[in-house]
């Protein structure tokens, strides 16, 4: 099969790792340092939902998912917590930050006065609506629990999102790299395990705020929803979404390892890397092209970078009498899902799969039927 272009996507990547100083040419030697924090602790128990308690799932969770990173070669996992104790925030972030940790991931488990369910993950960011911003609110108050917490937070309130807007700016260098992990995640949670997707978000979480790597949390499920609750407490569901966030880490690191290998130049225009993703059989549609719509306008805009909030290699086409604009193009299901997923979060939210055959465009609902999906 003809190689699917995924250039576009990964040069964005490989151009960011130039400034990334921890994982820079000259320290070849220095291993990949992932930090796992699972959320809440000790006296902290998060939400009960249902009678579950939210500090020991993320526990489980997370110590699953170091054992099998611990497997892999020149991968250093450090733990915020290994057993049920509590750890302020700051420190959280602050652990991370001693060991120049190239990687921070926060593992929670969600609660609403509804039935709601599903999966999300987070990367720091003003709140996009007030359910996110309750959200943040929520894990963020955790602070209140600690001994002269306006002195240690330097008069951060949770409850107000004005205090929220400074803490996005020290983490703007790694927002792409953490909106592709977190990305990674949803993907691999939503299509291997079948849990619905509530998608990357971004919000703004103090323990996310005070990391200098890319960082992201992600809120595994409802344990306020009866069936999701149940199975996040259960030892399968533990060991599945370990599983699933550990690929994601994985799929993160060899990305990252295979741009820094092929990047000679920071000023390299295209990078060809075959595999960012895994990919299986059920996700490769053959004859058929993905692309995710941008835009469609009369204005004729020509396609370069600085007229789509720097995306490269935007396509245009002009159908129906209108100009449509339109972002990568793979056979892989999975792959266009993550790049929908990034080029909302770059600031086309209302960004969208379409689908194309023999280079006419085709019923995506359809095409996804023929496969089950």
């Amino acid at each position: 099969m003809k190689t699917n272009n995924f250039s576009s996507f990964v040069l964005i990547i490989s151009l960011l790792l130039a400034t990334h100083n921890s994982l820079a040419a000259e320290k070849p030697t220095k291993p990949f340092v992932v930090v796992l924090d699972a959320g809440h602790g000790g006296h902290d128990h998060g939400n009960k939902g249902n009678g579950y308690k939210e500090s020991e799932i993320a526990l489980n969770i997370v110590l699953k998912i170091g054992a099998e990173l611990e497997k892999l070669p020149n991968i250093k996992v450090i733990y915020t917590r290994k057993t049920d104790v509590f750890i302020e925030l700051r420190e959280r972030a602050a652990i991370a930050n001693r060991a120049d940790a190239d990687l921070f991931v926060s593992v929670h488990c969600n609660a609403h006065h509804s039935d709601a369910y599903g999966a999300e993950t987070f990367v720091l960011g003003l709140h996009k609506s007030q359910a996110n911003f309750e959200v943040a609110k929520k894990e963020n108050e955790v602070i209140y629990l600690e001994e002269n917490y306006q002195e240690k937070y330097g008069g951060f309130d949770p409850n107000a999102p004005e205090s929220l807007i400074g803490m996005v700016l020290m983490q703007e260098e790694y927002l792409d790299q953490s909106i592709l992990l977190a990305s990674l995640v949803q993907n691999n949670v939503i299509n291997n395990l079948k849990r619905k997707d509530r998608s990357v978000k971004q919000a703004g979480f103090w323990v996310l705020h005070n990391t200098y790597m890319p960082s992201v949390l992600i809120e595994t499920g409802f344990l306020t929803n009866k069936s999701e609750g149940a199975y996040l407490n259960s030892a399968k569901g533990q060991t599945e979404m370990a599983r699933e966030i550990e690929n994601a880490i994985e799929s993160y690191i060899k990305s990252i390892s295979v741009s820094i290998e092929k990047l000679k130049d920071p000023e390299i225009a295209h990078i060809q890397v075959e595999k960012v993703i895994e990919t299986t059989k059920e996700n490769i549609f053959d004859g058929v092209i993905f692309k995710v719509q941008l835009a469609a306008s009369s204005r004729k805009l020509d396609p370069k970078p600085s007229n789509f909030k720097g995306l490269k290699e935007v396509t245009r086409d002009k159908e129906d009498g209108l100009f449509k604009y339109y972002y990568g193009e793979t056979s892989d299901y999975n792959k266009i899902q993550v790049m929908k997923t990034f080029v909302q979060q770059k600031g086309y939210p209302s960004a969208y799969i379409v689908a194309f055959k023999k280079g006419k465009k085709v019923n995506l609902p359809e095409v996804l039927k023929s496969k089950g999906i």
